[in-house]
């Protein structure tokens, strides 16, 4: 079971990274500001990913209520100015060989869901679906969501055209 206040997206991420063996480092929002002089929102965790980058990675999490991943249609995929800002930023600071990228963590609602091919992970008795879009693509494509509250997000075509699953993203140099 996942403590009391722990987010349970965050926690089954973890899991996830855990089991396939893959190393992380969770970022402290207090640090922040010894790394730059103007305060940059922080990211989630540092990743290195099989090929060598290290991945900048900023979680969402989602839940999916409909019946199959097909076409990804259905998912939430939206995200703050404020993020993706705050991953560009970070991408300057760290330079190169790191690369920003969005998580997101879906819970998947339904008993049986269709995930078209993606790896269903079940963490304290829910189940989740990791897709990952890397922040060139995102903000290549990422529309106006909510003005008032500076929210972006991806048409579904463009979901469609740039999500990687995590394992494509974080195991598989071909992801790149």
């Amino acid at each position: 079971m996942a403590e009391f206040g722990v987010n349970l997206y965050e926690s089954a991420f973890e899991s996830w990274l855990r089991e396939h063996g893959v190393g992380f480092a969770l970022m402290d929002e207090h640090k922040r500001a010894t790394l730059t002089r103007d305060p940059i929102k922080t990211f989630d965790y540092l990743i290195p990913a099989a090929d060598g980058r290290i991945i900048l990675a900023e979680l969402k999490g989602r839940r999916f209520t409909g019946a199959s991943f097909e076409r990804l249609r259905g998912l939430e995929c939206w995200v703050t100015a404020d993020d993706v800002e705050g991953l560009a930023a970070w991408e300057k600071v760290f330079g190169t060989g790191h690369e920003g990228a969005f998580i997101f963590a879906y819970e998947v609602c339904n008993v049986d869901v269709d995930t078209d091919g993606r790896e269903l992970f079940g963490f304290d008795g829910r189940q989740y679906v990791f897709l990952a879009v890397r922040l060139a693509d995102y903000r290549g494509h990422m529309k106006r969501r909510s003005p008032r509250w500076r929210t972006v997000t991806l048409p579904a075509a463009a979901l469609r055209q740039c999500a990687l699953s995590v394992e494509e993203l974080l195991l598989n140099a071909e992801g790149t």
